[in-house]
């Protein structure tokens, strides 16, 4: 261990990484710890190992003590963070969305449907205006600013896109003005 917190040893840091990986991965594993979890820890307490060699003292502990309480806490704090025990699996926002029955899905296609027809027949320069105000969030003062039309022209042809749609969709009853 000296050699690897002195110059860096990678020979010597392999032959401790050989000799110390598998106990602590089978150390990891007899305390309850799932095989890929232990080895991610493993290779975690060797990381320690390698960078922080310097902090190793042969005068408190072996390098076996110490690696293995590294490994240890390492898995305390792992316990520590894990909060999926207090997920319940049975709240409902684990659940699935019950499936929309047939017919209510039919209405909803053919509710769209006639929206976009009603949206296409809007004229493009009443489209545009209705683009900017609720697709890109513009007030009718940022969007005559940014077209150049009065703020009036900018209100009256999107209160004539409004009565438009209003117009075409009102033509079926099962399609409501508010979508």
């Amino acid at each position: 261990m000296a050699r690897v917190a002195a110059g860096r040893d990678r020979n010597a840091y392999t032959a401790l990484f050989d000799h110390f990986a598998p106990r602590i991965n089978g150390f990891l594993q007899k305390q309850g710890m799932e095989t890929g979890a232990a080895e991610d820890l493993t290779q975690e307490v060797m990381a320690v190992m390698w960078h922080k060699a310097h902090l190793f003292d042969p005068a408190k502990s072996s390098l076996a003590t110490w690696l293995f309480r590294v490994a240890r806490n390492r898995r305390i704090d792992g316990l520590r963070r894990d909060r999926s025990h207090l997920i319940d699996p049975h709240d409902p926002f684990f659940q699935p969305d019950p499936a929309e029955a047939p017919d209510t899905s039919l209405d909803g296609r053919q509710r769209d449907e006639r929206v976009r027809l009603a949206l296409a027949s809007v004229p493009d320069e009443q489209m545009g205006l209705i683009r900017l105000a609720f697709f890109n969030g513009l007030t009718h003062s940022q969007i005559a600013e940014r077209t150049g039309l009065p703020l009036g022209t900018v209100k009256s042809r999107i209160r004539l896109a409004f009565a438009r749609l209003r117009r075409a969709l009102e033509t079926d009853p099962k399609v409501d003005a508010d979508g």
